[in-house]
C-alpha cells in the first residue's frame, strides 16, 4: 500500500495534466474573423466529457493526496 498510492497518484496526475491541456481556451478561430458567438459557450460532445474527466481526476488526485498523508 505504501508504494501503490504514490504510483497511482502519479498516474492520475499525468492524466489530469493531459485533460487540462486538451481543453479549449476561449472561442474558436472563427470568432476572430467576425463569426457569431459570445464569450460564454456551452460545452458539447467531447469538450463536456473532457471537462467531467478533469473534475473526476482532480477529485481523485485530492483524495489520493489525503490518503498518502494518512497511510
Amino acid at each position: 500500500m505504501e508504494k501503490f498510492l504514490p504510483i497511482l497518484q502519479i498516474i492520475v496526475s499525468v492524466f489530469l495534466i493531459i485533460c487540462i491541456l486538451f481543453q479549449q481556451r476561449g472561442t474558436a478561430l472563427g470568432s476572430a474573423f467576425g463569426g457569431e458567438g459570445g464569450f460564454y459557450a456551452t460545452r458539447r460532445g467531447i469538450q463536456k466529457k473532457i471537462l467531467w474527466a478533469t473534475y473526476f481526476l482532480g477529485a481523485a488526485f485530492v483524495i489520493l493526496a489525503l490518503l498518502n498523508l494518512v497511510f
